[in-house]
């Protein structure tokens, strides 16, 4: 009697184990979740050889442009940028009488904005070297001229470029750098009055000053 009472429920107890324990493999079209252990650790993933980075190709008009090497740049000089260096106008003229007539006809004239020596202007340059190489006691002082085109300050540099060349001119004829220098006047002490080509002309020039030992 005792027996087919506990039957019913020794079998549901065996029912419940045996499916709790009897089947491990998980049934056909169910991905199984791997468990915690198995996933990996960020920062220790094997890398199957070194990572490397494809160059980009930048899309025409888009992000920053590239400024050119410095080094690759061209950087022009100034027409006569002299190697030779010159005395100063107070170490030139100690002691000696200035002479601004002698050389009147020797005025070098140049073109429009140009440093340049013409070849017809090149005979007036040396007939200067001449004299001084005759006269080795003298001393030259080279002044440079602009007509009133240009900014005061441009005219400046302009008009010492101008007498830099001739200076470079007569120490390629022989003449040593010690005996020369050179200033500017830019604009402002024009030889002819007048606002147009003709004055202009006879204002673009570098005049020589002879100087002569005091007795």
């Amino acid at each position: 009697m005792k027996r087919a009472v506990f039957l019913p429920f020794l079998v549901v107890g065996l029912a419940l184990v045996f499916t709790s324990t009897g089947c491990k493999n998980p049934p056909k079209g169910v991905t199984q979740i791997p468990s915690v252990t198995s996933r990996p650790v960020p920062g220790t993933v094997d890398r199957q050889g070194p990572i490397t980075t494809q160059p980009t190709t930048p899309t025409p008009g888009t992000g920053a442009q590239l400024k050119p090497d410095e080094s690759t740049t061209a950087v022009k000089l100034p027409d006569s940028a002299s190697g030779f260096a010159q005395p100063s106008i107070d170490e030139l003229i100690e002691g000696m009488i200035p002479d601004t007539n002698y050389f009147k006809a020797q005025t070098v004239y140049f073109d429009f904005d140009s440093s340049l020596i013409k070849a017809s202007e090149r005979p007036k340059i040396n007939a200067v070297g001449d004299e001084l190489k005759a006269r080795p006691e003298t001393r030259l002082m080279i002044d440079g001229h602009c007509d009133e085109r240009g900014t005061e300050e441009y005219n400046r540099a302009l008009g010492e470029r101008r007498a830099l060349a001739i200076r470079e001119t007569l120490i390629k004829y022989g003449i040593s750098p010690a005996r020369m220098s050179t200033r500017s006047w830019g604009e402002d002490r024009p030889a002819v009055i007048g606002h147009n080509e003709e004055a202009w002309s006879k204002n673009r020039r570098g005049e020589f000053i002879l100087l002569l030992p005091k007795k």
